[in-house]
């Protein structure tokens, strides 16, 4: 009876957040703000949770959001599309480069501003921390892979969960804004074939994405269910094959549901934790955005990609969150989406060698503990 009264405690907490996530999206749509089925969400469960409130968000919800958005991205990447992206592998080489220095960066700094407060800890977890609190890659795999160097993972996370907030709170509007000055039109250069929802190749999308998702989650990847679903849904994408588009309903539930996952980091403990270490992590992040603005321009200048696209393929956020932001604005999807994947498992397999070499270049010089 206990386990059975404790589902039913979490079934309720679940279904009262998502009501509060769906007013909280269908008063962004009202105000006309960016991405508003992930914005609304967001900010409305982070106020709950800070304000004590029992928010929760259900892994299996969030793993579907994951997969319906991978799926949808998928669609983008025709063999036209394809030859494109394929065209500016050498670009991509320097968003990783660009990304994997940007981190070091950030860490370095974080290690300096704060050495005082982290006083307490020893050198080597001090770096370790800093360090992977400062890589540009996912929040939990960047925490996996700071507990294996002896991090304060309590950190790590928090560092993320707040890069996260503010790039997702301030990305979206700058590029909203920056379509109503600059008088953008959709910049991607060719949409999904499949426009409309069919029958049945929504169910052999579904089925064919689902298979993806569960054998990376199987083989141990990174961000399964999102690099699964994608993959799956690219490979008939780029034979020539048009199964069906997700429907819009689908695409806005996952946008809500992934929003929710943010918010719910964002409790009263989290906040009390350690202040300064928040403050400085979003104050890291502003300068982080600035620079990849600076960086953005700079390589449209190379490529003769319109910045705005490459300020969201280079941003300092997660690949679901600009994905979204890209699809929604329609400001090139297919480049955005490439960018941000190579980035990810290139920081997935790099974060930990640079990071050595970061350690041993710093214990090579005198009185740098």
């Amino acid at each position: 009876m206990p386990a059975v009264s404790a589902s039913v405690h979490l079934l309720w907490r679940t279904a009262l957040t998502l009501l509060l996530a769906w007013l909280a999206a269908r008063a962004c749509v009202a105000l006309g703000t960016p991405i508003p089925w992930m914005i609304g969400p967001l900010l409305a469960t982070a106020g709950a949770s800070m304000a004590g409130l029992p928010t929760y968000s259900a892994n299996a919800l969030r793993n579907a959001g994951q997969w319906t958005i991978g799926a949808a991205l998928g669609l983008y990447f025709t063999p036209e599309v394809t030859r494109l992206v394929a065209s500016l592998w050498w670009a991509v080489a320097l968003g990783v480069a660009w990304a994997l220095a940007l981190g070091l960066g950030f860490g370095t700094w974080l290690d300096r501003a704060l050495r005082g407060q982290l006083a307490h800890l020893a050198p080597a977890e001090r770096r370790a921390t800093t360090y992977f609190a400062g890589a540009i890659g996912g929040a939990s795999e960047m925490t996996l892979l700071a507990e294996r160097a002896g991090a304060r993972t309590d950190l790590v996370a928090a560092a993320h969960s707040v890069r996260m907030a503010v790039v997702v709170l301030s990305i979206p509007f700058a590029m909203q804004w920056a379509k109503q000055h600059w008088g953008l039109q959709a910049l991607d250069m060719t949409p999904p074939t499949a426009r409309a929802a069919e029958w049945p190749g929504l169910l052999w999308l579904l089925l064919v994405t689902g298979l993806g998702a569960m054998a990376m989650r199987l083989t141990g990847r990174a961000n399964p269910w999102f690099i699964g679903a994608l993959l799956a849904a690219m490979a008939p994408t780029m034979a020539g094959l048009h199964l069906s588009a997700v429907p819009t309903a689908l695409t806005n539930a996952a946008q809500l549901v992934i929003g929710i996952s943010l918010g719910v980091r964002f409790s009263r403990q989290f906040l009390r934790a350690a202040p300064r270490w928040l403050g400085a992590a979003a104050l890291g992040t502003v300068g982080m955005i600035v620079a990849c603005a600076l960086f953005a321009w700079a390589l449209a200048w190379a490529t003769g990609i319109h910045p705005v696209t490459l300020m969201l393929a280079t941003s300092p956020g997660g690949i679901t969150e600009m994905a979204i932001t890209a699809k929604v604005l329609q400001l090139g999807v297919p480049v955005v989406t490439a960018f941000q994947v190579c980035r990810l498992v290139a920081v997935l397999l790099l974060a930990e060698p640079v990071f050595r070499c970061w350690e041993r270049r710093l214990d090579s010089v005198p009185n740098r503990a």
